[in-house]
């Protein structure tokens, strides 16, 4: 089961992982962080599948309906041909969102009399247990949840049991997490599919797009939203969990959950898409963590999307894990470690907020007082050991990607200072020219004419290439320039960038893909653009068929490694096409 394999559907509460044979193998509910329903990507013959295909078993074609996250999978056999519409509903209903936990299957016949399967097989999350299963006149109940799941069909219950039937019309299966379905159900999926393709098509059309590279970031902007819990205004990292980021690495992480650091690149994304409500959404979740906090702003790097920090890492000994690969990990360790640069990333969160005039109408004492206690936080643990962007377990040291957060925190405060407290102004100009100079001294290598990964080191480090778009140092200066080219040429594996050279888990063998549009991006931003399109061009090839992204590529194999889809890596597509093409007004 590849990843380049699977397409991915959502509607902002939930989402679900689909392969080509019509089998959604991963979906957790009711929420991106629950235990899952559908499993069999973790545990192929023991997790729970729900499969819509043909009888002989030959895989179909998958495409997304333009411009919407609408997936259609076209299957051909000797018998004939259907397509198998998939979705989550969503779109715009009395003045709120309308998002129910419901995965909708839409069965068309196109040719012939196509004989098809189907199989519906949930399992109680990460026990495997298998449910109650109580069969009604038109549909079947599945008990044992913390909430009713009931899949409703005008397909013959009896056929709901991987027995093949000839398909002589439309059919439709939905499966629904709490109130069920009671409605006409040919009549509901029919309204539910127009209505959801409809809201999608309007969101593209309301994004700002380059002109190099449109459908690479159309897609990736419609993913990205996809990871977006809208109850909370949480964004996840990714929607699946102990995905290698290698095979045989033993990096099996579970991403499932709001890394505040991933969430202020996101949003950074949604605005050059010109889309500013995922902002304020986000900003409630993070007055809530705020809030919940000790007095000392002590703020973790990632929590559950509800806000919760409960998240005790621990190892699932009896699930095999994708491709054999263990461990399976719930949970995640790093919600306990120390990073510094998340103070940064929020003050960027926040600052737009009090530095753009069209956003007035959000600004509160209350936001300016938690940004300013943010960015006070960072002014004090700059420079002080932590375990830095890469979540580093083994012994911590003070980390340059951190320094330079908490410098961007200090440097954007004394901007939003000068405009609403002046009084303080030169507090923070002063706190940030300190830090600057700290990471002249402490980070610079002269003799490796690069910036290092930590004070004293002589490691590189990928994500010190932000320090171009970030504004660190002019975009003419001979160390931006020399630190660009020694992390291209030193972290260089088959054109492609790892993050590091290794780490307590051993060397790297895979590219982060995000490393490479960081590249990218600062190529651009230095104003060496031909060679920044050349590095986008070449990170195309890493796509899946249907433009999707995870987060570490194998250049030996071309594979996909890494928990999927992955945001971050969507998200520097976003940033590296809008940095790389040209304006609008060169091409019209």
């Amino acid at each position: 089961m590849r990843l380049e394999d699977l397409g991915v559907i959502g509607n902002c509460q939930y989402s679900a992982l689909i392969d080509r044979n019509g089998s959604i193998v991963w979906c957790c509910l009711p929420r991106f962080d629950a235990e899952p329903v559908f499993s069999t990507l973790l545990d192929e013959k023991g997790g729970g599948v729900f499969t819509v295909g043909p009888a002989g078993g030959e895989p179909g074609v998958q495409r997304y309906l333009p411009n919407t996250n609408i997936l259609e999978t076209t299957f051909r056999s000797s018998s004939g041909s259907f397509r198998v519409i998939d979705f989550a509903p969503r779109y715009f209903q009395n003045d709120r969102f309308f998002r129910p936990t419901m995965i909708v299957r839409i069965i068309e016949p196109l040719e012939g009399t196509p004989r098809v399967r189907v199989r519906c097989e949930p399992r109680l999350g990460w026990s495997k247990g298998t449910p109650g299963r109580l069969v009604g006149s038109n549909h079947i109940r599945y008990d044992g949840f913390a909430a009713p799941l009931r899949l409703t069909t005008d397909i013959p219950l009896s056929y709901v049991t991987d027995v093949p039937f000839a398909l002589t019309g439309k059919k439709h299966l939905v499966l629904a997490w709490g109130p069920p379905l009671e409605d006409s159900l040919p009549a509901v999926c029919e309204q539910f599919l127009g209505q959801t393709k409809r809201y999608w098509e309007r969101w593209v059309m309301h994004c700002d797009i380059p002109p190099l590279f449109q459908q690479e970031v159309i897609r990736s902007a419609l993913a990205l939203k996809l990871h977006c819990f809208e109850d909370t205004g949480a964004i996840v990292a990714a929607m699946t969990t102990s995905l290698p980021e290698a095979p045989g690495s033993g990096r099996n992480w579970d991403y499932r959950y709001c890394w505040l650091r991933d969430a202020y690149y996101a949003l950074a994304a949604f605005r050059l898409l010109g889309h500013f409500e995922e902002r304020e959404q986000f900003i409630q979740y993070l007055f809530n963590i705020a809030a919940s906090a000790a007095p000392s702003l002590s703020l973790g790097p990632l929590y559950r999307v509800d806000g919760a920090p409960d998240l005790e890492e621990f190892i699932l000994d009896d699930w095999p894990g994708y491709e054999g690969n263990r461990p399976v990990r719930v949970g995640n360790a790093a919600a306990t470690q120390l990073q510094h640069d998340v103070f940064g990333e929020m003050v960027l969160a926040l600052a737009p907020v009090f530095l753009d005039d069209r956003f007035v109408a959000e600004r509160s004492q209350h936001g300016l007082d938690l940004l300013e206690r943010l960015a006070q936080k960072a002014i004090e643990v700059a420079g002080t050991p932590d375990a830095g962007i890469w979540e580093f377990r083994s012994d911590a040291g003070p980390q340059t990607f951190s320094s330079l957060m908490c410098w961007c925190a200090a440097d954007r405060m004394a901007s939003v200072a000068a405009r609403h407290r002046p009084e303080r102004a030169s507090h923070y100009r002063a706190a940030a020219d300190r830090i600057r100079a700290e990471i002249l001294e402490k980070a610079w290598r002269p003799d490796l004419n690069s910036f290092v990964s930590s004070y004293g080191g002589e490691e590189l480090d990928a994500a010190l290439l932000q320090m171009a778009p970030l504004r660190f140092l002019p975009p003419n200066d001979p160390r931006l320039h020399g630190t660009i080219d020694a992390i291209r040429e030193r972290l260089s594996h088959g054109g492609w960038l790892m993050r590091y050279r290794g780490d307590e888990f051993g060397e790297t063998s895979v590219a982060f893909i995000i490393c490479t549009f960081w590249l990218c991006e600062a190529l651009a931003t230095v104003g060496r653009k031909s060679e920044a399109r050349e590095v986008l061009e070449r990170a195309r090839s890493a796509l899946s068929p249907l433009g999707l992204l995870s987060e570490d590529y194998e250049t030996r194999n071309l594979r996909m490694w890494g928990n999927f889809p992955q945001a971050y890596s969507h998200v520097g597509l976003i940033h590296a096409a809008f940095a790389s093409s040209p304006p609008w007004s060169d091409i019209l």
